[in-house]
């Protein structure tokens, strides 16, 4: 597979299946494979092969359908062309690989730290005997989270398997046949019909398993102990004996703490057991079965503030008596009845029935004291709690002082939480919300803080204790609401990807159940204005807060498809107004009013004022609706929704949703680039992909990490992809105009230590395009300035240049001594106000080169010229301009010896005058690059044999041969020739080298002087004497206007540096190598690999 479609060793092979291809309206009989990265497709048949590679990162659509045309196909959408795919033996099977691969893909994008723990779990102990490992993994994966999402556990919970089995339930005396799942750390069951019994069995809370006797009536029964005395019967247990051996095992794995478990059997069976800890009652009081339970062992924040032992609402409540408050308390006190019945009868605590009825008793309300308990255990908050104690004080220790950017928007919102509501108006509300998103900011930096946080923490501040307030908006961040508090939003909204997704959904249920009112509504563009509000604050900041917090309680019951309902309902009962409407403003006005004037009569809490409804106030007397009678109208008509189908839509709606991100960050990327840059907005949006895609590269094919692990989506879009030198030299060597051959890897390597200004290792996509621009776009001179400085040494640069790194590091450091998060918006603000205050480069701050530098130059420019069609007349021109300047070196270096003469009694290696300073330096070799040294044995060869033929051998006395040798120094080796060669040696290599470049006669023999030595001989004692033991004529020096004047009298070198060159076909070659696009291939079999 590796060998059919050109993958590397890293590209891991899940899966494949034989199907058909529809190329046109014909059918390419053929095999799909399916690897980690990219569908792949081969077909051969009648002498016409099919070749088609697609990344799944590319996938914007997938989904199975049929049509008269493609009967049962899985269609499979990019940017670019609609693929379908049928005849297939299993096509649920294929789809549902599919839909696995291309959800792993979205998530690389979304989030690259996510997409890291993905890629460990999809390695396969024998990748190459067994194929199908990986796709398990990828199985038991979707069961995974299956399992979490469905009975709200850790996203640590490893499903270890499931059997079906029956439940005995007391409250109905009945056998609930359905499903028994066993992980580490929990036991829990589903029975088949829905709404008839769930549960779940911490085995923390596990006192006894035993295997009773088996009966007709009751075959292979298992009773399993709580510690909150409650027995569950299990029965019809296809393989109980290996059952019990794996809940004996997971209960000798719990922490020691935990209270010791006894496994037996009645009668006759072998007894198993695990020693009784003696410590048992006090670890039972320490790790209570309910929140209702004392809770003073879980307690780990400082007991001194009060909102770390109770919710605010009860430090705020007025007199709330049942006399007081008449109906609405007898009211009240009737639901706490009916829950202390309910508990009676199912249990309390983690190990509850969860069934209809408990859902009933949801929708009519949780009564103000039990609310903050059934909320952490209907959202899994309560698990993670229990089994992390004193974390959340841990986390709040360690963030107290430290400064970041989440910090400063949490204290910027911290007024705007709820300030009508009494508990936020002063300061101990405050400071509790201040502790509990800081510690969750610091626990999570990839969301850090988002917009919509502090409005529903607050809420459940009211209700809990802080670190309970914590735990749940955990769950609701991670687990319940994912992605929707995320840092990576779209530039013309402020919505995250999770609700933008939701958003999607809710269109489609609209067009799906509201087919009148969803064509108005894409019209008016309300959509999209109501899925901030209503979503990603679960109704708490459009409603007023009494009727709001029951749509909470339902929420942390049946998740977000509660608010889907509820949305569809608003939309339902507003239909006809909302008809008429002619703007988005008249229609968002009427939603306001509706929404404002939804009340909660049974509420016990004094009312609180609703800001909202002061915009939105109208001249008409409102129309009050009670809240419970729009949750029940949501659940008669629109109860059809399950869980399955939201997660199938979500699916759907998340690859539109983040290839939209990309396109977003795409065009902020370009618009970031500067208008001069010289590129198109199509070429550089092309040359954007190229560079992403050698950015993702290194994450899927694990080359190159550097840039992978330090990508951070809460950075600008700019700073997002960074590549390293080994993905820019293969970026370089692909899409340069300046094509050297072997000698190319060595320009990329100073074409990369040019670019990086602040010596990170990484580039970003500006200065790759800045880099690219200078050698398509640039003038005459601008692309003579990029050739000059890619050969002097990086300490020659401009000392501009490296300020800003300097500045970049001391930065850096101060950041770290202050125990910082990632730079905030001041950091790219003073970068922005750096550029705009650079001044331009001229080409007088240049500093000149010295003799080495230059003959790397002219090596380069050789290399350049031999593909070119002009070859011939481009080599005498450059030898001409290479003699010229080589005699203006000459000249030049009189007037520095002279001047030498004066210091040398001072210091051998004094100061020279300026022009000679600058080009002492030599160039050092690149280390992780090629060298060139091909040139180095050939030349050097010559030179001895001229040695020794004449002596002394003067630029005069040029033999004709040199051409030829000028031929054979194309090549390119490793080794640096300071290192491999002797002083002398060296000395004749660099001579000759310059020499190889001037064809015979371009110099005048007449016009030179004994000073002029450049090939074999020695030099006079005066200058050996400047040189002070140096391998190269360090008086020897050049200027860049010298070069640029120079090249100039050359009319082919103008040309050839002023020619055109389109970037369009060296991308689209570059597209197919990076599998960037689909390809497909119709040819015939010759050339073809097996």
């Amino acid at each position: 597979m590796r060998k059919q479609f050109g993958m590397p060793e890293g590209e891991k092979l899940v899966n494949y299946y034989s199907c058909s291809y529809w190329k046109g309206r014909v059918p390419r009989q053929g095999w799909l494979y399916l690897t980690v990265n990219h569908m792949c497709f081969y077909s051969f048949l009648l002498g016409k092969e099919v070749s088609l590679v697609v990344q799944w990162v590319d996938v914007t659509r997938l989904e199975k359908n049929a049509t008269l045309l493609f009967p049962e196909s899985i269609r499979v959408d990019t940017r670019d062309q609609e693929l379908f795919f049928s005849m297939f033996l299993n096509i649920s099977e294929t789809f549902k690989l599919m839909e696995q691969l291309a959800n792993l893909a979205m998530r690389q994008l979304l989030d690259s730290e996510g997409f890291l723990e993905d890629k460990a779990l999809l390695r396969p102990i024998r990748p190459h005997r067994n194929i199908s490992a990986l796709k398990r993994d990828l199985d038991a994966r979707a069961k995974n989270e299956c399992y979490r999402a469905t009975f709200r556990l850790p996203r640590d919970e490893r499903l270890d398997g499931h059997t079906g089995c029956t439940l005995w339930t007391p409250f109905n005396k009945l056998h609930i046949p359905g499903q028994m799942f066993i992980s580490n750390n929990y036991i829990c069951f589903a029975s088949k019909e829905e709404d008839a019994c769930h549960l779940i069995i911490p085995l923390r809370e596990v006192t006894i398993v035993e295997k009773a006797d088996s009966s007709s009536v009751l075959p292979s029964p298992l009773s399993i102990s709580t510690k909150s005395k409650m027995t569950f019967l299990f029965a019809n247990l296809k393989d109980r004996d290996f059952l019990v051996q794996r809940i004996s095992d997971f209960l000798q794995k719990m922490p020691s703490k935990q209270p010791g478990s006894s496994i037996g059997e009645r009668k006759a069976s072998v007894v198993v057991t695990t020693p009784e800890s003696p410590s048992a009652a006090q670890d039972v009081l320490e790790q209570p079965a309910s929140p209702s339970s004392t809770l003073s062992g879980c307690r780990s924040i400082c007991t001194q503030v009060p909102t770390a032992s109770q919710g605010l609402l009860k430090l705020f409540q007025r007199n709330s008596s049942t006399e007081v408050l008449g109906a609405k308390g007898a009211k009240e006190k009737m639901k706490e009845e009916s829950w202390n019945i309910h508990f009676f009868e199912y249990g309390r605590g983690m190990c509850m029935y969860r069934t209809a009825r408990t859902r009933e008793l949801v929708l009519k309300g949780i009564p103000e004291g039990l609310r903050g308990e059934l909320w952490l255990l209907f959202s899994g908050a309560w698990n993670e709690m229990v089994t992390h104690p004193g974390y959340y004080a841990e986390l709040v220790e360690k963030s107290t002082g430290k400064y970041s950017l989440a910090t400063e928007e949490i204290e910027r919102d911290l007024h705007r939480s709820m300030p009508e509501h009494p508990a936020f108006q002063n300061e101990l509300g405050i400071a509790a919300l201040r502790r509990v998103l800081t510690a969750y900011a610091f626990r999570n930096p990839t969301i850090g803080y988002c917009q919509a946080m502090n409005i529903v923490t607050s809420v459940l501040l009211l209700y809990g204790s802080e670190e309970e307030a914590f735990w749940l908006l955990v769950a609701l961040c991670e687990r319940m609401l994912p992605d929707y508090y995320n840092t990576r939003v779209v530039d013309s909204s402020i919505l995250s990807a999770g609700a933008l997704v939701d958003q999607g959904i809710f269109e489609e249920l609209t067009r799906d159940f509201l087919p009148q009112l969803s064509e108005k509504m894409q019209d008016l563009g309300v959509i999209s204005s109501i899925s901030l509000s209503w979503f990603l604050t679960l109704f708490l900041s459009v409603m007023p807060f009494e009727s709001a917090v029951i749509i909470v309680d339902c929420f942390f019951y049946e998740g977000i498809k509660v608010v889907l309902q509820v949305a569809l309902a608003i939309l339902d009962a507003n239909m006809e107004q909302l008809l008429v409407c002619s703007d988005e403003g008249e229609a968002m006005t009427v939603l306001g009013r509706y929404l404002d004037n939804v009340v909660n009569k049974q509420s016990v809490s004094p009312p609180i004022p609703h800001l909202h409804a002061l915009l939105t106030s109208g001249d008409d007397p409102p129309v009050e609706v009670d809240i419970f009678e729009l949750l029940k109208v949501s659940y008669e008509k629109f109860s059809s929704l399950r869980a399955n189908d939201i997660e199938q839509m979500r699916f759907k709606q998340r690859l539109k949703v983040i290839q939209s991100l990309e396109d977003t960050a795409k065009r902020s990327v370009v618009r970031a680039i500067p208008g001069d840059i010289g590129f198109s907005i199509e070429e550089l949006e092309d040359l954007y992909m190229v560079f992403k895609a050698k950015h993702l590269a290194s994450q899927y094919w694990g080359g190159s990490c550097t840039a992978a692990i330090r990508r951070d989506p809460s950075l600008p879009y700019l700073e997002q992809y960074r590549i390293d030198a080994s993905q820019f030299q293969e970026l370089f060597i692909s899409l340069t105009p300046w094509a050297c051959g072997s000698h190319t890897p060595v320009l990329a390597g100073r074409m990369f230590r040019l670019l990086d200004k602040n010596k990170d290792l990484l580039i970003n996509f500006k200065e790759f395009v800045t880099g690219m621009s200078g050698m398509y776009h640039g003038d005459l001179t601008e692309k003579l300035k990029v050739l000059y400085k890619l050969h002097l040494p990086p300490e020659a640069l401009p000392q501009e240049e490296q300020e800003g790194a300097d500045n970049e590091d001391v930065r850096e450091k101060r950041g770290e001594e202050k125990g910082t998060s990632p730079q905030d918006y001041r950091h790219y603000l003073r970068m922005w106000a750096q550029e705009k205050e650079a001044q331009k480069e001229t080409i007088k701050d240049l500093p000149k080169m010295n003799q080495e530098q230059f003959i790397e130059l002219c090596k380069t420019l050789y290399n350049m010229f031999s593909e070119d069609p002009m070859e011939q007349d481009l080599y005498h021109a450059i030898a001409t301009v290479a003699s010229l300047l080589l005699r203006i070196g000459e000249v030049g270096k009189k007037f520095s010896v002279r001047a030498g003469r004066k210091s040398r009694d001072i210091a051998c290696s004094g100061d020279h005058d300026r022009a000679t300073a600058a080009t002492v330096e030599v160039e050092s070799p690149v280390p992780e690059l090629h060298q060139d040294t091909a040139w180095e044995p050939q030349l050097s060869a010559a030179g001895d044999l001229q040695a020794k033929a004449s002596g002394d051998t003067h630029l005069g006395k040029a033999p004709q041969e040199s051409q030829v040798v000028g031929e054979g120094g194309s090549g390119e080796g490793q080794g640096s020739p300071s290192q491999l060669l002797s002083d002398d040696e060296t000395k004749d290599d660099m001579s000759m080298s310059s020499y190889s470049v001037v064809s015979t006669g371009s110099l005048q023999c007449e016009d030179l002087t004994d000073d002029t030595v450049l090939v074999g001989g020695e030099v006079s004692s005066h200058v050996a004497a400047a040189h002070c033991e140096g391998t190269v004529d360090a008086d020897w020096c050049i200027s860049f206007e010298q070069i640029l004047a120079s090249i100039l009298t050359e009319s082919v070198l103008v040309n050839f540096f002023e020619k055109r060159v389109d970037i369009g076909l060296k991308i689209k070659d570059q597209k197919k190598v990076e599998r960037q696009f689909s390809t497909s291939s119709d040819h015939e079999q010759s050339g073809v690999s097996g």
